[in-house]
């Protein structure tokens, strides 16, 4: 299944992509079992720690093979935003020390981010989603604040907020570029 999608071969950065997303229901099981057996918490932080390293591994790869694909422009970031949005809801419902009002800005700036994506392709309007510095230091500080959480460090108020600070920006970046894009679209279809 990972070699090939619609008759194209996966470059190694997508696969390393695609393993981040297999990883997430590993990490979700681990989570719920060690509910009843805490030694597996352990494990899922080893797990969720190798997912980020795959996010950092699946980048570096592309670059030095040059090996930027259009499946990896999907893949990647639909991989993190699966991983962040599944383990934020998870360790909320399963009564891990995470801030409700965390879990409800990452997971409506993400809702949000989608429903703009969805308005953009039923207006026809193309738009390359390139990660900014904004969305990758939010990526990063989310990542942060789950390990944080998993680790079980007591005071955790600073990086959860510092979480909800970039993710606040980034998603306000993202709405605005969107917006713009529309703006133009509107613009040159009077014309």
């Amino acid at each position: 299944m990972l070699k090939q999608i619609n008759g194209k071969k996966m470059s190694f950065a997508d696969k390393i992509s695609s393993v981040r997303i297999i990883l997430i229901p590993v990490f979700i099981s681990l989570l719920i079992y060690a509910q009843a057996k805490p030694y597996l918490r352990s494990v899922a932080v080893g797990v969720f720690i190798l997912a980020i390293l795959s996010d950092f591994f699946d980048g570096l790869v592309a670059r030095i093979k040059q090996e930027k694909s259009e499946l990896g422009q999907i893949i990647d970031p639909l991989a993190d935003k699966l991983l962040m949005l599944s383990a934020f809801i998870s360790l909320y419902l399963l009564g891990y020390k995470i801030y409700l009002w965390v879990v409800l800005v990452v997971v409506s700036r993400d809702l949000i981010i989608l429903f703009g994506v969805v308005i953009l392709h039923f207006l026809k309007i193309e738009i390359v989603i390139a990660p900014s510095i904004w969305g990758k230091l939010t990526t990063f500080f989310q990542m942060f604040t789950i390990l944080w959480v998993l680790i079980g460090v007591p005071y955790h108020f600073f990086i959860c907020f510092l979480a909800v600070v970039f993710t606040l920006i980034s998603g306000s970046d993202y709405f605005f570029r969107g917006a713009k894009e529309i703006n133009a679209k509107i613009s040159t279809s009077d014309s």
